[in-house]
């Protein structure tokens, strides 16, 4: 059954890549923003709490 949902997945971005891939551009551009930015807050958050600053 895996095998069978991560096919569909792969069939379905070759089809969204070749039909539109400006789109296909567009919404990998967004989730590279949302990740970068869950890794700067995560980074900034540890510096936060090691470096004492917070709550000051």
């Amino acid at each position: 059954m895996r095998l069978i949902i991560i096919w569909v997945v792969v069939i379905f971005l070759l089809y969204s890549v070749i039909n539109d891939p400006e789109r296909s551009a567009d919404v990998v551009l967004a989730l590279w923003d949302v990740i970068w930015g869950a890794i700067a807050n995560i980074g900034r958050f540890f510096e936060e709490l090691f470096t004492g600053s917070i709550g000051r």
